[in-house]
């Protein structure tokens, strides 16, 4: 889904992916993911490699393609909401000041996950929610298609190249760069592919990714 009442902003705008960039939720995902093969009597390392790379569909037809995939994705999601409950999560330092500080109506979030998880690990780590989130649920194609940065500009009244997309992994950098925006990448050792700046942390970009939000006019790749 899409949150509204989104009121027409700053000329800058900054599109954040959630897991990997702005909440470390590695161990939440191999924790649950582990769980779930144990259910199907899986190797839980084997499971989670594949997970890494595919979407949750895709994951379930590479690892167990006797198994019914609705039946597979409903275990999945009991799963993951009972860790949003009682899981730890950790947001990445840096997050917390960052969000803090951007103009209000600057920003969003653009996630694979729900919006109901999101806001449970937000809320369990402190995050600030903005007015906007692009859900799996909002969109029929996800990352690396550009849809759902295209569709959280949208909903922003932006312009694709007023906006920054902040990412830690291939599939959301393809995604921003096919919508036609500047992608910065944080969070890794080495530059993902494409990106057009990397920073080994977040905290090494908030003070840059501030420094977009608070300008004006077209949007530099720089």
């Amino acid at each position: 889904m899409t949150s509204e009442s989104v009121r027409p902003g700053p000329r800058r705008y900054v599109l954040f992916d959630v897991d990997g960039t702005l909440i470390d939720a590695v161990d939440n995902q191999r924790r649950v993911w582990g769980t779930w093969a144990g259910r199907y009597g899986l190797d839980a390392d084997a499971v989670h490699r594949v997970a890494l790379r595919t979407r949750p569909m895709e994951t379930f037809a590479a690892v167990a393609p006797d198994q019914d995939p609705g039946e597979c994705l409903t275990a999945l999601h009991e799963l993951e909401d009972e860790d949003v409950r009682s899981g730890v999560y950790t947001a990445f330092d840096g997050a917390s000041e960052l969000l803090g500080a951007l103009p209000p109506g600057a920003w969003a979030l653009v996630t694979s996950n729900y919006e109901h998880r999101v806001r449970g690990r937000f809320a369990r780590t402190g995050l600030p929610v903005p007015d906007l989130v692009v859900d799996a649920a909002a969109v029929a194609e996800g990352k690396p298609s550009p849809v759902p940065y295209l569709l959280a500009a949208e909903r922003l009244g932006a312009r694709p190249e007023d906006c920054l997309v902040v990412e830690d992994a291939p599939s959301g950098v393809e995604a921003g760069l096919r919508a036609g925006m500047t992608v910065w990448g944080v969070n890794a050792p080495t530059a993902v592919a494409g990106v057009h700046r990397h920073f080994g942390s977040l905290r090494a970009a908030v003070p840059d990714i501030l420094a977009f939000a608070r300008a004006e006019g077209q949007a530099a790749v720089g």
